[in-house]
This record gives C-alpha cells, structure tokens and sequence, in this order.
C-alpha cells in the first residue's frame, strides 16, 4: 500500500501482543478485513520481555539452589560458582529464540494485514498514523499491553534503573540489587538474583507480599523469602545516584540506607493508554484514565471499540489476554451484534519458591475453609521441600469448591488440578473420591478438603463415596 493512500477496514485492532494477535485473528476468522497495527512487531511482551526470561533466571536460580543444599542428601558438591555472564547470555539466547518463534507467527498473516506505525484516535471511527495516513474501520480493538512505571523517587537515575523491560539485557549479574516492588515481577526476580548470589534487598509500600490476604500464609511467604534476602516492607523509598551505584533510603515502618549497584522497579504496569487520545474516541474512562468496558463481551460502553489484555487493567495473565482478544475480535467483528462469553475461573500464580497461586473466588464471610500445611507433609520432607501452607475454599451448604490459595512446592501443579475442580463445580467430597496416588505432594491436599467435608453435613463419607450394595 502506498504510504500516501489512506487505508479503510473492518477491524483495526491496535497492538500486536498476546490480546492483539488474538483478537485479530478471530477477527480474521469471521470473515473481517483486519489491520493489526503495531509500532515495532517484535513479539509478545510474554516472549521478549515477561514470562519467559523471567523464569529463564528462575530455572538458573533454582539450579543453583539445588547445587547448595546438595548436602542435606548426602551429595557434596565442592567449589559451587554461579558464572552471571553465562547465565545471562544462555537467558538471552533463549529468550531470543521465543521472540522469534512467536514473531513467525506474523507470517500467517495476510498481505497487508500489517501496519507498522503508533496510531491515535481522531474519532470514534478513526485512527491516525505517525506518517499522516488515517485508517478508517468499523469497529476497533484497544491491545496495547502495560509498560512499567519509574516512580519520582528514581526517574534521574538513568541506566542505573531498571525494569522487567531492561533488566534482561544486563551482561552480568550485579553484585547487589534493591528490588522496589512485591508483587509477582518483583518477588520472582529478586528471590531469583539473590539464589544466584547477588546481595538482594526487597521493598514495598505495603506490609505484605505477593498481595496475599491470608495472615497465616502471608507469614509463611515472608520467613520464606526474608531467608534469602532482607526485606523492607511498608516503607517509602527513593534513591540516588552514589559514584557507580546508587543510595536507596526508605522510611516508615523500618527506615535505613543502603548502596547498590542498580535498582529494579516493580511497581506495576499500568495499561499503555497514554498517546491514544482517547478523548477523541467517544467512550467514558474511569479515573485512571482506562476505559470502561463489559467483562463479559469487552465492548466500551455501547462503541465500536473493544479493549482487551493489560491494556483494560483487569488480569495481567496470558490465557487471559488471548481469551479477551479472542471475544473482542470476534465481537468487533460481528458489530453490533455482540456475543457475551462467560469469563474463566480467575487464575493467577507467582513463579517464587514455592510458588504463590490463586484462583476462583475470595472468601467471603461464610465461606468454609479447609486447610492443610506443608511443613511436615510426607513428600516435602522427602524432596527437602516441607514448607508452606493450603487454602482451599467451599459453599457452606454444598460443600462445592469456589477458590484456593497455595503456597507450597510445585504449587503450579496443584493449583491447575484445583481450578479444574472448580471450574467443574465439583464438592470437596467429589474430589475426595478421586484416587490420590502416594507418596505424593497432591496428597498434601487432603486434609484440607477432608476439613470443608467435616463441616458439610450431607457429604456423607469425605473420605470416598459409598455406593449402596457394592
């Protein structure tokens, strides 16, 4: 297409991440003439710059781990050295060959599909380019993903700051690190710097971790990790640069300083919503400037635009990005008719050690309860994994399972059989009756569903289901 000539379609869909793609192709498959607009095409922000170079530094980090508690087992292991240059340079080539597999994904394609370039409204109905060119569309797609945000306290401290977007591209580890920020980025990462050998620090406003409520589990997580690394929480925190590195001095609960070779900020991805002008689209936003849209179909009030992934702040997950591009596409395709989808059972995890995972419903006030620790639990004293604790959630007249909140090892695992329960709407009583093979961690849950059974009188036998004449 010429660049002088403007451009018209069905959908535009802005943004070229997990949600975009999504929602273009959907788009595509019902029959909708698509432009997928994107100022770079260089992958998802999971490939390049999230998921899968984080967890390239947790396996590492893990590994090293492994090395130094080798002993409890019986095995020595002399002269352990965590070469950094190595482990960064085996994450980027990874990392590297994630981005380009999913950036082969843009050749499926169609010819024209594409359009390299930032947009911005100029209406409801139009976009205009950074070259001049507009492009015209029946409906369109917000999927312009977050971007990490520097607090004031750290905005003049140059490459010195860094966040999940630049801190992969470290040639080295440093030798110290003050992380700003608990929640999932921050807790993974600097749990997986400190097993790797840099003396590691970790902040946040707030006086807990990973955003858990449970008090019995938010203690668990903190011993954990206050094991590996100090930790400073409700406190405020600032820095400045001191010859190479930096001072960081926080205040409030605790207060101190301290020097470091280079900070990491984890304090939150807002959505990327800034040069959009969307007050030119014609749709109500709340207070932070996010647009207002239904859950249950991602359309703007009653427009022609859809959001969808972390641009609508909703659930910052993969799986629920792609099954939010994948209903704004279809809809912004079929506008106005609009189809509403039923949303996932929430789901969410942190890649710590042990992992933190959460899904289905918070507890409510007459919520039931089962709970079951792992400090003495069979195969965790086996593997020299016995920590933690189990949280699993329940109608208090059915007994059916609503949530649960895990902190315990190869909680990824367990959290995925338990979603399924629950998004099955199966009982505690019905689990139960699943065969739990021995020794293993999953039968570590059992005592927490044996609890909610105790406390439903019609389950019967919680243990297994009793068929009559058998």
């Amino acid at each position: 297409m010429p660049d002088k000539d403007n451009l018209d379609c069905d959908v535009a869909v802005i943004g070229a991440g997990t949600a975009g793609l999504a929602a273009a192709r959907r788009a595509l498959r019902e029959g909708a003439r698509v432009l997928l607009i994107d100022e770079a095409f260089n992958g998802t922000m999971c490939a390049t710059v999230g998921c899968m170079p984080s967890k390239l530094l947790i396996a590492a980090a893990r590994t090293a781990r492994q090395a130094h508690g080798a002993d409890v087992f019986g095995i020595k292991i002399d002269n352990i050295a965590v070469d950094g240059a190595a482990v960064m340079t085996r994450l980027r080539d990874e990392r590297d060959r994630f981005a380009r597999l999913t950036r082969q994904g843009f050749e499926d394609f169609p010819s024209g599909t594409m359009v390299k370039a930032r947009a911005k409204f100029v209406s409801p109905n139009t976009l205009e380019l950074e070259d001049g060119r507009t492009i015209k569309a029946k409906a369109i797609v917000i999927a312009t993903g977050g971007k990490p945000t520097i607090p004031d306290g750290f905005a003049d401290l140059g490459d010195l700051c860094l966040t999940h977007e630049t801190v992969f591209e470290l040639t080295d580890l440093p030798k110290s690190l003050a992380v700003v920020g608990a929640g999932p980025i921050g807790l993974e990462l600097a749990q997986a710097f400190a097993r790797l050998g840099v003396k590691t620090c970790l902040f946040d406003e707030s006086k807990g971790v990973g955003s858990v409520e449970d008090d019995a589990i938010q203690k668990a997580i903190q011993t954990a990790i206050s094991a590996e690394m100090d930790i400073h929480l409700g406190v405020k925190t600032t820095g400045t640069q001191h010859g190479s590195g930096v001072k960081v001095t926080w205040t409030g609960a605790t207060g101190g300083s301290d020097i470091f070779d280079r900070v990491l900020i984890a304090a939150g991805r807002p959505p990327r919503l800034k040069n959009l002008r969307l007050e030119n689209a014609g749709i109500a936003c709340d207070d932070h400037g996010t647009p207002l849209y239904d859950l249950q179909t991602m359309q703007c009030g009653e427009s022609a635009i859809f959001i969808a992934g972390d641009a609508d702040a909703q659930s910052p997950v993969l799986h629920e990005a792609s099954a939010e591009g994948q209903t704004a596409g279809r809809n912004a395709a079929t506008f106005p008719a609009v189809t509403r989808t039923q949303r996932m059972v929430y789901f969410s995890m942190i890649f710590s050690d042990p992992v933190i995972a959460k899904l289905g419903e918070a507890p409510g006030p007459d919520t039931l309860t089962g709970k079951a620790s792992y400090t003495d639990q069979g195969r965790a004293r086996i593997e020299n994994e016995a920590l933690g604790e189990v949280r699993i959630y329940a109608e208090p007249i059915s007994g059916r399972l609503t949530g649960a909140l895990l902190f315990c090892p190869r909680a990824e695992h367990m959290a995925h059989l338990l979603v399924q329960a629950v998004s099955q709407g199966m009982t505690a009583s019905q689990m139960l009756a699943q065969p739990f093979y021995h020794p293993t961690l999953e039968e570590g849950l059992k005592p927490a569903l044996r609890d909610i059974c105790k406390s439903v009188p019609s389950s019967g036998d919680y243990d297994r289901t009793i068929v009559s004449g058998a």
